[in-house]
Parts: structure tokens; C-alpha cells; sequence
């Protein structure tokens, strides 16, 4: 038996590829391509079945149908430096092995994020977690400077106490979340799609849709046919819960989209007649402006 080989994956093993100020994503190793998600699938076919889909239609019917497991067939190991806020949302997915750098036993070196000043924006007041419109200049720069500042007596404070014998474990927790880390990643191409998913979405923090976007750059090259299918039926694709569909199809039966929601009781309106900013009506609306503009 043969391992598995993508040419334009190895040559990318080892290569850093910059994201944000000093991180970076790398690829170790990879095991699997395509034809191990179908080698995988056609393991259920027996002796005497009829039935046979060429390569790619059958990577796309496994997509379509959520049969995961062939998928589980490729797996990937990034060497991955990120800022410390950044790398504790990427974690919390469960979607693979990790192990980190450790500043128990190393001493952290002096890099932190300093963010553009664009990206310092107001608190949104529709997304809870995310950012909103710029700020005046003024209030960016200050933010900069106050960051810039506080991680520069950070360190300071952090180099004095290991000089004076404080352990490294204690001393670590002088440093903010700005400071980088970076670890090994083992994940496998089904729970690498269900990160994608959720940090590639437009909600996500944008530094790490940045990593995000830089991870399924370089794991497309091992798998193409796979990532297409994840696209469009996963990222492209539109999930329709069952209220959903009841106003799906009073709009089909010509009613407007308020008439349709108020058919299938998805509130558009609090109990003051405020409209409303959030909530399952103004999601299935955003639903149906995706539909709109479909290509």
C-alpha cells in the first residue's frame, strides 16, 4: 500500500505563513487526500453492488448527507502562533490535539498584537461579542497607545520577577492576553470543516476569520474536491427550521415577508413595536436576502 502524496502540499510543509503581526500558520504533516475519503466510503460497497458514483459525486453525496466519517480518513498537523485572546477561541471547539508552548518552562518571548488602527471599532449593539463602525481617530490611537504601553511595563515587570527568582509559572501571569503563544495542531478534515464553519462566519472575531482563512488556504491543496463540497454545501448552504419552511411556504403562496413570518410566529417586532435586531425573524430575513443574492 502506497501513502497518499499531494505534490503542492509538500512543498508548503514547513513554510510559515505570516497572519497578523508575528504569528504565523504552518503545515507539519498531512495523511490522506481525496481518494482516502472515497477509499473510506467504498469500504461499504461489497461484492455485488450495482451502484457506483464517480469520485466526486461521491465526495459531494457524503457532504450533502452529514456521512462524516470518510471524512475523519484526513487528517492535518499545523505548528500555529497566535496571540493569547486569539488562541483561546480556537481552542474551544474541541476539534482536535493540541499542545502548547509552555511558559512554565520557557520564558515568553516579547511580541504582542498591536492591532491597526481601523480595526479598533465600537462595540456592536446587534452582535454582542463583535465590533461595530470606527471610532474617531483620537479614541484608536489611545487605545494603541495604552495597549502599546501596558504590554511594554508588562514585560518589564515580568523580566524583573524572573530575575528576582520568581518561577516562570507565576511570573507568566504579569503578561495580558495580547502576548503570542503557539502549538501543534492535529486535527482531522471533518472536525477542521466544523472549525472552519463557525470562524470563517462573518461573527467571527476578524483576527481569527484572518487565521481561519490562512489554515483552509493551505489544507485545500491536500483535499480540493472535499473543500469544494464543504463550500457549497456547508458554507453556501441554508438550514431551514420548521417554523422556517411554514413561512418559506406562505411566501410561495404569495404572502409578504411580514405576513409570512407573523403566519409562522417568528416575532419581527418586541412587545413596545420596536423592530426588532436579532432573533429567529430577522435571521430567516437575512436567509432569504442570501437566496436574493445567490449566484
Amino acid at each position: 500500500m502506497v501513502r497518499p502524496v499531494v505534490p503542492e502540499a509538500d512543498r508548503l510543509i514547513g513554510v510559515r505563513h505570516p497572519v497578523l503581526s508575528h504569528g504565523f500558520v504552518a503545515l507539519v504533516d498531512y495523511m490522506g487526500n481525496d481518494a482516502a475519503i472515497v477509499q473510506a466510503a467504498r469500504v461499504s460497497y461489497g461484492p455485488g453492488t450495482k451502484s457506483f458514483r464517480d469520485d466526486r459525486g461521491l465526495i459531494r453525496y457524503l457532504m450533502r448527507h452529514r456521512h462524516t466519517t470518510p471524512f475523519e480518513m484526513v487528517e492535518y498537523k499545523f505548528l500555529v502562533r497566535l496571540p493569547i485572546f486569539v488562541a483561546r477561541q480556537f481552542i474551544r471547539h474541541r476539534s482536535g490535539s493540541f499542545n502548547e508552548f509552555s511558559a512554565r518552562y520557557s520564558v515568553m518571548t516579547d511580541e504582542y498584537e498591536l492591532p491597526p488602527a481601523e480595526d479598533v471599532r465600537r462595540q456592536s449593539t446587534r452582535n454582542r461579542q463583535g465590533r461595530a463602525e470606527a471610532l474617531p481617530p483620537e479614541s484608536g490611537e489611545r487605545f494603541r497607545s495604552d495597549l502599546d504601553r501596558v504590554a511594554k511595563e508588562a514585560y518589564a515587570a515580568y523580566s524583573h520577577a524572573l530575575e528576582a527568582g520568581v518561577a516562570r509559572e507565576t511570573a507568566r501571569l504579569l503578561l495580558p492576553v495580547a502576548y503570542y503563544t503557539q502549538w501543534y495542531w492535529k486535527t482531522n478534515l471533518w472536525n477542521l470543516f466544523h472549525f472552519l464553519s463557525l470562524r470563517l462566519d462573518p461573527h467571527a472575531q476578524e483576527e481569527i476569520r484572518l487565521y481561519a482563512a490562512e489554515i483552509a488556504r493551505i489544507a485545500r491543496l491536500v483535499a480540493p474536491t472535499a473543500f469544494e463540497a464543504f463550500e457549497e454545501f456547508q458554507r453556501a448552504g441554508l438550514n431551514l427550521g420548521r417554523r422556517e419552511q411554514v413561512a418559506l411556504r406562505a411566501l410561495l403562496e404569495g404572502k409578504t415577508p411580514d405576513q409570512a413570518c407573523a403566519a409562522a410566529g417568528l416575532p419581527l417586532a418586541r412587545d413596545d413595536g420596536r423592530p426588532m435586531t436579532s432573533g429567529e425573524g430577522v435571521e430567516f430575513l437575512e436567509k432569504l436576502d442570501r437566496l436574493r443574492r445567490a449566484e
